[in-house]
């Protein structure tokens, strides 16, 4: 089956076989609390119920091949719409993708780990149709290089999907976000807590088109300062 991304170079390829039942590729450089411990972690933090609704909005519109960086342990995959070919997942952490089985076992459409590093992007340019993000943005180390990379493997027309917490709207969160970010990024992988995502977006070369910012519900807001969006086609 031609699952849509046999145009990227064989050296990059990762977990071959159907919805990526492949060999996986050796432990990225990660310490071994970032690589063990940080992906369970998220795969509980992220996975709560009471995420699903922003999870289904943010995957509302994917189409034709999709890319999705931080893929994480698949927790969208219950929420691609039918109208999608193929997912490249990009996902560093070797546990985040073996906590992704039962998920990927699943799935109604062809998924393949096909890069580890979303600054750097193992597909040629103008590849996809749709772009995912969700929950990723606040822990990539150079998020504006990982944003080009996006639109620069999106073909003309190409949609970025996404929900990221990122820096509050109020002044006294905000004081409270940059004193507890050093604490954040040594528990959390590296996450910040103020990134102005939308900001980092439109430096990117995106024009947002459709654009929720609130607090999450029953969430602390120095966590829970949302961006839900979409980028102009």
């Amino acid at each position: 089956m031609d699952d849509g991304i046999d145009a990227e170079p064989t050296t990059a390829r990762r977990g071959r076989g159907p919805r990526g039942t492949g060999r996986q590729p050796k432990e990225t450089n990660m310490g071994f609390y970032d690589n063990h411990v940080v992906p369970r972690l998220v795969n509980v933090s992220c996975g709560l119920s009471s995420l699903e609704h922003l999870r289904r909005s943010a995957c509302s519109g994917l189409h034709g091949r999709v890319v999705e960086i931080g893929f994480g342990s698949g927790l969208n995959i219950p929420f691609y719409p039918g109208t999608v070919d193929s997912v490249a997942a990009v996902e560093p952490a070797d546990l985040g993708w073996k906590l992704a089985q039962s998920r990927l076992a699943t799935a109604t459409v062809p998924i393949e780990r096909s890069g580890l590093d979303e600054q750097s992007l193992p597909f040629p340019d103008d590849h996809f149709d749709s772009a995912l993000s969700t929950w990723t943005m606040c822990t990539i180390p150079d998020v504006g290089a990982a944003l080009l990379e996006l639109r620069r493997v999106l073909k003309p027309g190409g949609t970025l999907h996404f929900v990221e917490h990122g820096l509050a709207p109020d002044e006294n969160v905000q004081r409270w976000q940059r004193r507890l970010e050093p604490i954040q990024k040594t528990i959390a992988g590296g996450c910040h807590l103020t990134r102005e995502i939308p900001d980092l977006v439109r430096d990117a070369g995106f024009e947002i088109d459709d654009l929720d910012t609130f607090y999450e519900k029953g969430v602390p807001k120095v966590l829970g300062a949302l961006s839900l969006g979409v980028t102009a086609p």
